[in-house]
């Protein structure tokens, strides 16, 4: 790491939490592509029609902490 980007980092470590959270979201964003508008309209329309489903009782849900324990138990194995 370039003497630089140390300083950088060492000052981005002193942010406070969220700022630190900003500042790592837009890093990690450029080594993405950029948005397929199309894509992201798919996943609202997805997203939309299982919030639909939940609600009219057609897809059920499991508590958070039945997910994370189930994640423990596996990481566990």
């Amino acid at each position: 790491m370039s003497p630089n980007a140390a300083t950088i980092l060492q000052e981005a470590l002193n942010l406070p939490r969220k700022d630190r959270a900003e500042v790592l979201e837009r890093l990690l964003a450029t080594f993405q592509k950029p948005p397929d508008p199309e894509l992201d309209k798919l996943w609202a329309q997805e997203a939309e029609d299982r919030l639909e489903a939940y609600e009219r009782g057609g897809l059920g849900a499991v508590p958070a902490e039945e997910v994370f324990a189930r994640i423990e138990r596996q990481r566990g194995k």
